[in-house]
């Protein structure tokens, strides 16, 4: 399909009168509604009185002449705006060496090699259940991550920015990844917990 003067007459014509570009690529045959838009872009036709704000809208319409007749009512004095709060001075954000900032969740992040955060204290975990991990992390399969499967304990062992860190590997105890006494361990009653911090 080739822009002739005729289509193209004939597309001013339509899009002057308000017509879609659909209706106006239906009318004209063979050429899409996209190909019709890029068409009246290029030619400069982008703006007519038809779309958005028509030239009817912009033109007020006068008030009829009973509205002159009645007493206008007092309007009430505005009320005074308050002045806009001054912004705050931006902080220039913490830059990496790369000069990438720094997001918070990233300066949480705690490189390898680095002491781990405070974990949680022996007193917040039951004696019965540290007794029974110290026992099954003596009998347990050090496992890598690379051996994990749905079937292994997944309770990591060690700080893993060191040769020595391992896996549990232990057989889980049914929907959950760890085995019994990890369990013990990591899912704990609220009651339990709420109680020993008193």
């Amino acid at each position: 399909m080739s822009w002739t003067d005729e289509r193209v007459e004939t597309l001013k014509k339509m899009w002057g009168e308000g017509q879609s570009a659909s209706q106006i690529a239906k009318e004209l045959g063979g050429v899409t509604r996209n190909a019709v838009i890029g068409k009246v872009h290029r030619l400069g036709l982008s703006n007519r009185a038809g779309s958005g704000g028509s030239a009817a809208k912009a033109a007020p319409k006068e008030k009829p002449a009973t509205a002159a007749a009645k007493p206008a009512a007092a309007k009430p004095a505005p009320k005074p705006k308050a002045a806009p709060a001054a912004p705050a001075p931006k902080e220039e954000p913490e830059l990496d060496e790369n000069g990438i900032p720094i997001s918070a969740a990233r300066r949480a992040i705690i490189p390898a090699g680095q002491p781990l955060p405070p974990q949680p204290s022996a007193n917040e975990i039951s004696p019965e259940a540290l007794a029974k991990v110290s026992e099954v992390e003596k009998a347990s399969k050090r496992i890598s991550l690379m051996e994990l499967t749905e079937k292994t304990c997944k309770w990591p062992v060690g700080d893993p920015a060191t040769d020595d860190f391992w896996f549990c590997g232990l057989a889980v105890q049914q929907g959950k990844p760890y085995c019994e006494a990890h369990v013990g361990v990591a899912f704990q009653p609220m009651s339990s917990r709420r109680d020993r911090r008193r």
